[in-house]
Order: C-alpha cells, then sequence, then structure tokens
C-alpha cells in the first residue's frame, strides 16, 4: 500500500478514535450551593466523574438554594447534591414537585439551629431572652446568621419572635459568620451563630447546640440529591452510582475537614478520594451492579 495511502488511513483511524471518544464525554452540570458540605460533595463528584474511564465533563454551577431547584426543574441543570427532607426544603420542592425528582439519602442526622461554644452559659434558646445582652456584636445582642435566602435564616427569624429573643439576627456569609465565630472563640467571648450539622466546625471548635423546647428548627433530617424529570432514562448508570452513595459522619467530615486544612476544595477532595479509595470503589461497584 502506497504511504500515502497509509497516511490517510491512519488519521481516519486516529479521527474516528477521537471522535468516539469525545460521544463517550458526557456533559453535567451540578448545581452547588456554598455550603462547606456541599462544596465538599460536589468536588468530590465531580474529579471522580472526571477519571478515566467515565470522562464527565462537569461543570459546577454555583447558584442560590431556591435557583438550584428552579434551574434543575427547568433543564439548566442537571443535578443538585443537596435536599433536606422531610421538612426544610419542602417549600422549595413544592413550586416544582412535577419537574424533579427526589433521590436516594446519602446522609442521615442532619439538623440545625442556634449554636454557641461549649463554655457559653446557656443551654437553650429560651435562656437568650435573658442574656441576649450577653451577646453584643458590633454594638447590638446579636445571633449571627448566614445568607437571608436560606432555611435557616428564616427559621431564625421565626425563633427570635417565638422564644421573645431581644436580639437581631445579622445575616451575612457562611465565611463571614464563620470568621466571627472563630474570633469570639479564640478571646473565649459569648456568640450565637447558626449552624448545621454536618459542618466541619464541630471537629475544629468545641461547640453545643441550644435546646429547642419549641422545636422551631424540627427534627433531625436526611439529605438526598435531586434530578431533572428524565435524568435517570438518560443516565441510568450516574443515577445508580449517585443512589449507591452514602456518607456517615466519619466520612464527610474528614472530607470536610480536609478541604478546610488545604484551604482549595479540588485538592482537599483529591486528597480525601486518594486516601478513601476503598469507599469510593464501593459505590462505584454498587453502582454498576444496580445499573445493570
Amino acid at each position: 500500500m502506497p504511504r500515502t495511502m497509509q497516511a490517510i488511513l491512519a488519521a481516519g483511524l486516529v479521527a474516528a478514535s477521537l471522535n468516539a471518544q469525545a460521544q463517550d464525554d458526557k456533559a453535567l452540570t451540578i448545581g452547588t450551593l456554598n455550603w462547606a458540605e456541599n462544596i465538599a460533595v460536589a468536588n468530590m463528584w465531580k474529579l471522580l466523574l472526571e477519571e478515566a474511564p467515565y470522562n464527565y465533563e462537569v461543570e459546577l454551577s454555583n447558584v442560590g438554594k431556591s435557583v438550584a431547584f428552579s434551574g434543575v426543574a427547568s433543564g439548566d441543570m442537571d443535578i443538585s447534591l443537596e435536599t433536606w427532607l422531610p421538612a426544610t426544603d419542602a417549600s422549595y420542592i413544592e413550586p416544582h414537585k412535577d419537574q424533579l425528582v427526589i433521590h436516594d439519602v446519602w446522609y442521615e442526622g442532619a439538623g440545625m439551629g442556634l449554636v454557641v461554644p461549649s463554655y457559653v452559659e446557656a443551654e437553650s434558646i429560651a435562656d437568650l431572652a435573658e442574656q441576649g445582652e450577653t451577646f453584643d456584636y458590633q454594638g447590638e445582642p446579636t445571633i449571627v446568621g448566614i445568607d437571608p435566602g436560606s432555611s435557616i435564616s428564616s427559621l431564625t427569624e421565626e425563633a427570635i419572635e417565638s422564644y421573645g429573643l431581644p436580639m437581631r439576627q445579622l445575616s451575612s456569609s457562611e465565611v463571614a459568620m464563620m470568621a466571627a465565630l472563630d474570633d469570639a472563640y479564640r478571646r473565649q467571648e459569648p456568640m450565637v451563630v447558626t449552624l448545621w450539622s454536618p459542618h466541619w466546625a464541630f471537629a475544629e471548635y468545641d461547640l453545643k447546640y441550644l435546646d429547642d423546647p419549641r422545636n422551631v428548627y424540627g427534627d433531625e433530617e436526611a439529605i438526598h440529591w435531586f434530578s431533572r424529570k428524565d435524568f435517570a432514562e438518560d443516565d441510568p448508570w450516574l443515577t445508580a452510582v449517585l443512589n449507591a452513595w452514602y456518607m456517615d459522619d466519619d466520612a464527610l467530615g474528614s472530607l470536610m475537614a480536609m478541604i478546610e486544612e488545604t484551604g482549595d476544595p479540588a485538592e482537599g477532595a483529591r486528597q480525601w478520594i486518594d486516601e478513601n479509595r476503598a469507599l469510593v470503589e464501593e459505590w462505584l461497584a454498587t453502582g454498576e451492579e444496580n445499573a445493570q
């Protein structure tokens, strides 16, 4: 065969191979919330799915909570990895219930409420009605919170009213809230923040939830992942894998702690994957079996 023809055939085979590989690549957009546990698991799954032989092209779309639900429902995003049920996120799901699919639980025992350092005398939210002045922040008795669109923010406004607290809620970001807590903790000063479990802060600091006798913040819940309506039909393999995914406090806590230690979500998630390959392979293998 002439060398020119051989070169043409070789180029054709390479092109066909590259084309087949491109067709094997799958695009996936994950609606990501700016919360420690959500950032952690989103980066973990991005890295895992971009590995060979899976070869996904994963985009993390950082959005607010309500946009995560509307964006997945409209198909602008394929999945999002965190919804708290049965109560916390029910109102976010309701407007989109016909366009969303709520999938399996990957974490149990989730909760939220008002949290103080263990050295603080208060034991109950009701105690803040008399001790509110103790928690002075920037010149006012304050509960330091996160973004005003979050469920915990609205529940905290309910708690202030229900318990008659002489305090304001100062909405900020998780980063700003944790910076305020860290500063107060280092100086052993009173501080009350809105916080939730799972969160790396409970490994870093000696903290306690204030009792909630009126149950404003509700009972413990489970965290599910959710998708657009037709996602399971489009990608049965990944649906099965994510349904097989489950993390306990040790697994999730160590992932978040690794990210906090490195200061880089991708690098922290990569190190955690390397150290927990057996667990990761278990999710993937179980998903493979269930997808068949």
